[in-house]
């Protein structure tokens, strides 16, 4: 439960369905969602990095070491979970475990990596993942860095690009959340989601109730 833990943010993603463009710049509740994320990873991690593919500059305001796919290819979020374990390992050698998390999330829980790393522990599991109102959610999850060999085999080699299809591969232990009054893992992938996750911080504010990333 001590293990050092660092986070990997990720914002590799094409935004499709948002149009195009960087769906962490988005605001909501007066932040960009990427702020929210940093806001709730920040303190229960030993650290963060960002995964984002292009032209870093646009995100140099966040002070925030940025490592693009290191994979051939647009692999999806393995890659972007590979190339921050590549980085950790390189840079922070005494840091054993990562949790990803996607920077679309405006709501991240406060608690996700210490109920994270209790799931692993009591499951003695090599994996755990979050779930909310029993859906699971594969790209929030913990990682031993030691996994990433096997991991880039599986993305380089095999080709295996869905998460679900290379934790399958090791035990797997899963984090519950409530579902509501509002997901926690509630994601924009579209703009009437942004418009929707705008209406519940607003709401929270309104209770004085702030949300997480907030």
């Amino acid at each position: 439960m001590t293990e050092r833990c660092f986070g990997i943010l990720l914002a590799g993603g094409r935004a499709e369905r948002m149009g195009g463009g960087d769906k962490p710049l988005r605001r909501v509740g007066g932040a960009s969602i990427l702020e929210r994320v940093i806001a709730a990873m920040a303190p229960q991690c030993d650290g963060l990095v960002l995964n984002a593919n292009g032209d870093p500059r646009r995100f140099a305001a966040y002070e925030l070491p940025i490592v693009a796919d290191d994979a051939p290819g647009f692999k999806g979020p393995l890659a972007g979970i590979l190339a921050g374990l590549d980085w950790i390992a390189a840079n922070r050698p005494d840091v054993a475990l990562a949790v990803s998390a996607p920077t679309d999330t405006p709501f991240l829980p406060l608690d996700l990596v210490r109920r994270l790393k209790v799931a692993r522990s009591d499951a003695k599991a090599d994996l755990a993942c979050a779930r909310s109102g029993g859906t699971a959610h594969p790209v929030v999850a913990l990682w031993p860095v030691a996994i990433r060999e096997d991991l880039r085999h599986a993305l380089i080699e095999e080709d295996v690009r869905k998460i679900d299809r290379f934790t399958q591969r090791y035990s797997l232990a899963y984090a519950d959340w409530a579902a509501a009054p509002v997901d926690p893992f509630f994601n924009a992938n579209e703009p009437a989601d942004l418009a929707a996750a705008e209406a519940i911080a607003a709401a929270a504010e309104q209770e004085n109730s702030p949300l997480p990333g907030k």
